[in-house]
């Protein structure tokens, strides 16, 4: 299993576990992460190169911030929660092309249980929602 893969795994798994089991996330919501981070690296912009770049760019994925609860979890050298092995196929699946493009191009999203939407969003129309998460396309403005 390639370093890419083991991190975008880790970062499906940060950002959006809590959906798998959930009516409205499934298997999409973590799918649709992983979109995000395949769609920056297609940018080749300030985000990064490669998919860990791009995961471990400070500020962007909150799971890998330095004050999120979910950092030491990520670190681990074994993740044993089930749900990370689903993680672990849909990484390597998106990764390897072999699934769609569920946001169709978005390079941003933020939970809907945010009291107030990120600066970045605000005065933004999401492209869709997929679980717990807007999903935009901001590429216009890099």
């Amino acid at each position: 299993m390639t370093p890419d893969i083991q991190i975008l795994a880790r970062t499906i798994y940060g950002e959006a576990r809590g959906e798998y089991n959930k009516v409205n996330g499934g298997i999409a919501a973590l799918i649709a992460v992983a979109n995000v981070v395949v769609n920056r690296t297609k940018q080749r912009t300030w985000f990064g190169k490669t998919i860990a770049e791009v995961c471990q760019k400070p500020w962007q994925f909150s799971c890998w911030n330095v004050n999120d609860p979910n950092l030491r979890l990520l670190q681990a050298n074994t993740i044993l929660d089930p749900i990370f092995e689903v993680c672990l196929m849909v990484a390597t699946k998106v990764i390897q092309g072999e699934w769609p493009d569920l946001t169709k191009g978005c390079d941003h999203y933020y939970a809907v249980s945010l009291k107030t939407p990120p600066p970045w969003a605000q005065g933004r129309v999401p492209k869709c929602q997929i679980g717990q998460h807007l999903f935009f396309d901001l590429k216009e403005r890099h």
